[in-house]
């Protein structure tokens, strides 16, 4: 009997408590003809941590942010491993500004979270952006994106799934 109730215990208790974290949800989007894979970025957690800690962007990978709103919109590179080429764009899919992030130096021992903080240099955009894509160094040029250039995308489905 006890036996018996521990066996349909573990198999309803172990598949809810001990699932596999959940993969990121990914969407493939054309850039001036060719694809990216870009992992949507949807809440405010998975928004600051970005690509903290990466060592690496794979080949036409990325990330894409999608805010809830549009607004003036600031990035940095705290904690991150990669140069990094950002581009943000408008509710539209405008490109409203490009950015070809550098490495910082990494916070040193001796130096407050604050000082740290306060040293990074920050990627504004230029006007309201209710998006930014993340892609590995030299894309930009790579693909010669400019100011005002449409990048298509699904905005009614990402603009529903922003929290």
């Amino acid at each position: 009997m006890v036996a018996r109730f521990l066996i349909c215990f573990f198999a309803i208790a172990l598949p809810l408590g001990c699932s596999t974290p959940q993969q990121s949800k990914t969407l493939t989007v054309d850039i001036h003809g060719q694809s990216f894979k870009l992992e949507l970025i949807l809440d405010q957690s998975s928004r600051m941590k970005g690509m903290m800690h990466r060592t690496s962007i794979p080949p036409n990978s990325g990330m894409l942010f999608i805010f809830p709103d549009t607004q003036k919109r600031s990035f940095w590179m705290k904690n991150c491993l990669v140069n990094i080429d950002l581009i943000f764009l408008d509710s539209r899919g405008i490109i409203t500004t490009l950015y070809e992030m550098k490495i910082e130096e990494p916070r040193s021992p001796d130096e407050s979270i604050w000082e740290y903080e306060g040293r990074l240099s920050h990627y504004w955009s230029r006007g309201p952006a209710r998006f930014a894509i993340e892609l590995a160094e030299g894309s930009i040029q790579e693909l010669g994106l400019q100011l005002n250039d449409k990048i298509q995308l699904d905005l009614p489905y990402l603009k529903s799934l922003a929290r």
